[in-house]
């Protein structure tokens, strides 16, 4: 975003300050740029010259966000606060909105945790996608996307940023470039998911050969030959979903994101099965999944019923004796 051009208002070299500030710091910073950059164009259009950063024009501006939806609304509220708590450190005199006054947060949406066998009888329906002229490698991307959901626990926008050269066949990893918070991992892979990619990559071949340098792993023939978009993966999903007859408790289908819960809780579920220590494995679930603390992780890991039993029994059987000393201590 070219910052210095794009803002125009009263506040405009504040704002541009700030950002530069953020990026500085090592953050990115561009989803609350974008919201920076509207509330600026919105002074713009209420006043010429621009009013300032008021309660009434903060007031003013959150009316115009009433089509997003509440937790939308939310966030961007908090992100010119915090705009604002910047602006006051040089100004006391600055307005900063009350948080006691915002609207409350929605419940997150409770996430769907599929099984391994649910996934493979998602999978068992994938010939139901079938390939055609205009998109002849929709078959094999929809199963492959699935797979590399369920089993690498990607995020939707690095699974679609994929390119065919960020696998390595001998070594059987896949590289995920500059995701959230900037970091790169390098994800060792599964000899069966390898086997999929690989797979992919050879039919791929048979339709575009030599591959050029850094095409999409999730090659589409649509718009000039880009990545696959989240519209045609969900609508493949949705498709696969109602074949398999999988929908959450209030009949709604799981998202796409939920394959990520899964991931996590499946793991989980591994070593308890396995007999592993979990605490000492969380930091590597987290650094698989490309976050920055065992914190983030966290949100991840829902307790569901057989991870609550697992999870019971492990305890069980390491403390189970010093409980029953206490309770007999108790009695006596």
């Amino acid at each position: 975003m070219k910052t210095r051009a794009s803002f125009q208002s009263s506040i405009a070299a504040e704002i541009v300050n700030y950002i530069s500030l953020k990026k500085a710091l090592g953050r990115s910073f561009e989803s609350s740029s974008i919201i920076l950059l509207k509330l600026d164009q919105f002074l713009c259009r209420i006043g010429n010259p621009s009013p300032g950063l008021t309660a009434e024009t903060f007031n003013q501006w959150c009316q115009t966000l009433e089509v997003v939806s509440s937790n939308t609304k939310l966030v961007r509220m908090h992100i010119v606060r915090n705009f604002c708590l910047y602006r006051r450190r040089g100004n006391p005199t600055c307005f900063v909105p009350d948080p006691t006054q915002f609207p409350p947060a929605r419940p997150r949406i409770e996430p769907y945790i599929f099984s391994n066998l649910e996934v493979a009888r998602i999978l068992s329906y994938s010939n139901k996608i079938p390939d055609s002229v205009r998109s002849p490698m929709r078959n094999g991307s929809t199963r492959l996307a699935i797979i590399l959901l369920f089993t690498a626990g990607l995020r939707l926008g690095e699974l679609l940023r994929l390119t065919t050269t960020d696998y390595d066949p001998s070594a059987r990893t896949l590289m995920i470039r500059a995701s959230k918070f900037h970091k790169t991992r390098l994800l060792p892979l599964q000899s069966d998911v390898a086997m999929e990619i690989e797979k992919v990559l050879k039919a791929f071949q048979s339709i575009r050969s030599p591959l050029p340098a850094h095409v999409p792993l999730f090659w589409s023939s649509y718009c000039g030959g880009r990545a696959y978009s989240t519209t045609q993966l969900r609508k493949n999903l949705h498709r696969l979903l109602n074949l398999a007859g999988i929908k959450k408790a209030n009949g709604r289908l799981p998202r796409i994101h939920d394959f990520r819960f899964s991931f996590a809780v499946n793991a989980l579920l591994r070593w308890y099965r396995n007999g592993n220590d979990v605490q000492a494995k969380l930091p590597l679930l987290s650094a698989y999944m490309g976050h920055v603390s065992v914190l983030s992780t966290h949100y991840y890991l829902r307790f569901i019923t057989p991870l609550a039993t697992l999870a019971s029994s492990a305890f069980a059987t390491h403390y189970g004796a010093l409980i029953q000393e206490a309770e007999m201590e108790g009695m006596r």
